[in-house]
């Protein structure tokens, strides 16, 4: 069985307007069914328009990967430093942000791939320990993180539009690649 045709790359300022629209997309195919439209939209608004993807992909500190096929998206995934909740106690903490692949590519080796680009943010910097915030009624997304060998450690508040909600907060060791 071949590959799929895609081409993983680290994003620029200029994916912006692309990546914005994916993004918020994404986000709105894998939380709005479960959640009060408006504070989807609030929460779209807020972290997805076009100004805030430049200024991310603009950041020393963030690194963004896209996965593209035939010149449209299909996955991306975010690294930051930002500082990390208490629970987390490893080494050097850096934070996966933000991890999706486009439902026509699941089960399709993508998620895979994009896995070992976030390490290879995450070493690029500084990091030794990756954590994350998964919300606590996603267990698909909790089983994939634990197959990537994240652990649970905690939890965080997570507000989206109005509505406090909880984030699991997920640990592993970063790859020494």
């Amino acid at each position: 069985m071949s590959e799929p045709p895609f081409q993983i790359r680290r994003a620029e300022p200029a994916d912006a307007p692309a990546l914005s629209e994916f993004a918020a997309r994404i986000f709105l195919e894998t939380f709005g069914p479960d959640n009060r439209p408006e504070d989807v939209a609030a929460h779209i608004n807020r972290a997805y328009g076009v100004r805030q993807q430049t200024e991310e992909l603009s950041r020393p500190d963030v690194i963004t990967f896209v996965i593209e096929s035939g010149g449209a998206l299909a996955a991306y995934a975010q690294v930051r430093q930002i500082p990390a909740p208490a629970c987390v106690t490893g080494e050097a903490p850096v934070e996966l942000g933000r991890f999706y692949v486009d439902r026509p590519w699941h089960g399709r080796g993508l998620a895979q791939r994009l896995m070992a680009a976030v390490h290879e943010a995450a070493r690029e910097l500084g990091g030794r320990t990756l954590w994350l915030g998964v919300w606590e009624h996603n267990p698909r997304a909790i089983a994939f993180y634990e197959k990537c060998g994240f652990r649970d450690v905690g939890a965080q508040d997570f507000l989206l539009g109005a509505d406090l909600q909880s984030d699991r907060i997920m640990v592993t060791a970063v790859d020494v690649g």
